[in-house]
């Protein structure tokens, strides 16, 4: 799959999202990488580039004071070497793309990978 058909796939997902959600989206950019970097392997605490397949860098929603302004974007990677390799058809990357960039939008609304297992979204 190229990486324009993974953009597409990643733009579907955000315009799929309830408007609710897709209104709380600012200060966020979502980029497709190839492969995460050593800083964020250590950041996720991988040792495999293969075993990230994307990584949310940011202040989460719930975290953000009143001084909160005039930063950076938050940056969501996602990760198209990892998930090409991760999931065999067409049908599972597709699946596997949105998942993953749904698991990251849950990080920058604050929500961590614990309460994500309990809910049952691993």
């Amino acid at each position: 799959m190229t990486a324009d058909e993974f953009e597409h796939i990643i733009a579907q997902t955000l315009d799929q999202l309830p408007a609710s959600f897709q209104k709380r989206l600012e200060n966020v950019e979502i980029v497709l990488e190839e492969y995460p970097d050593a800083s964020a392997m250590r950041l996720a605490g991988v040792t495999h580039p293969e075993h990230l397949l994307g990584l949310y860098h940011g202040i989460p929603l719930t975290e953000r004071t009143a001084g909160y302004n005039m930063v950076a974007p938050d940056k969501i990677s996602i990760y198209r070497q990892p998930l090409l390799r991760h999931y065999r058809s067409p049908e599972q990357l597709r699946d596997g793309i949105k998942h993953t960039v749904l698991h990251e939008l849950a990080h920058y609304f604050g929500i961590d990978d614990e309460r994500l297992r309990e809910i049952g979204a691993y």
